[in-house]
């Protein structure tokens, strides 16, 4: 992916992960569209960050995706690159009934909705050159975090798509990159992290990344140190290990 002269879509992009490489990005010299569903955030974003751009989309919602489509396609022709970072993670009880919700809104927005946006999103990167789908997983899809298991899975099934994804839009020659960004712990809102010492400074996370995007360019994922713990666990045997850490946190 290059670094500059992109024009790029970040859904979930109106705080953590999302909303940090939007303004990295932007300062890099891209052209940078946020998209989440609360207007007032974007209203905010677009005022104080002069030159980013702001389009209201519910992922969970496939009218909302489908609209935001057209309204992309027709203001942003020069659309390509799309940033799947928009998700949810909420503890669940697989013991309390009451938390089939939970799983449910997991699925629907983690992973339907990257499935539905990049289905509607694909036809505008086709043919386009240096078009790129970049989708933020987890480390937790490589070991799952007990407390949170639907979404651990979402992430799992996410990591599986982009590598689907990956080899079709080879297969086809459609000529769109596909990177996947394998986040820690990130002090974030997210889970409530934004206080957590265990977790990853955003910004160190955020450098960290886009240096890895800058230095090993046709990388098929980006894992930063931290997440190095996770991700390798299953190869170099310290899986159960890993597994029973989590486990206690």
């Amino acid at each position: 992916m290059k670094m500059a002269g992109n024009t790029i879509l970040v859904t979930g992009g109106t705080s953590g992960i999302g909303l940090g490489l939007a303004l990295r990005l932007h300062e890099a010299g891209n052209k940078v569209i946020v998209a989440g569903r609360r207007q007032q955030l974007l209203d905010e974003i677009t005022t104080e960050h002069p030159g980013i751009d702001a389009v209201l989309l519910d992922v969970a919602d496939p009218d909302s995706i489908v609209r935001t489509g057209e309204i992309v396609a027709a203001r942003y022709p020069t659309l390509n690159v799309l940033i799947n970072n928009a998700g949810i993670m909420l503890r669940e009880n697989l013991l309390d009934p009451a938390d089939l919700s939970v799983a449910y809104d997991h699925v629907v927005v983690n992973l339907l909705g990257t499935i539905r946006i990049t289905y509607a999103f694909l036809p505008l990167l086709v043919g386009k050159p240096d078009s790129v789908i970049v989708n933020v997983t987890s480390a937790m899809a490589f070991v799952p975090y007990p407390a949170t298991p639907t979404y651990s899975a979402t992430k799992a099934a996410l990591h599986s798509f982009s590598e689907s994804l990956r080899v079709q839009l080879a297969s086809a020659d459609a000529g769109v990159e596909v990177i996947e960004i394998v986040p820690p712990g990130v002090r974030t809102t997210l889970l409530g992290q934004q206080d957590d010492e265990q977790a990853m400074p955003l910004d160190d996370f955020l450098t960290e990344t886009l240096g890895l995007l800058r230095e090993t360019p046709g990388a098929k994922e980006l894992v930063v140190d931290r997440a190095r713990f996770f991700r390798d666990a299953q190869t170099n045997g310290s899986y159960d290990t890993v597994l029973a850490m989590l486990s206690k946190y």
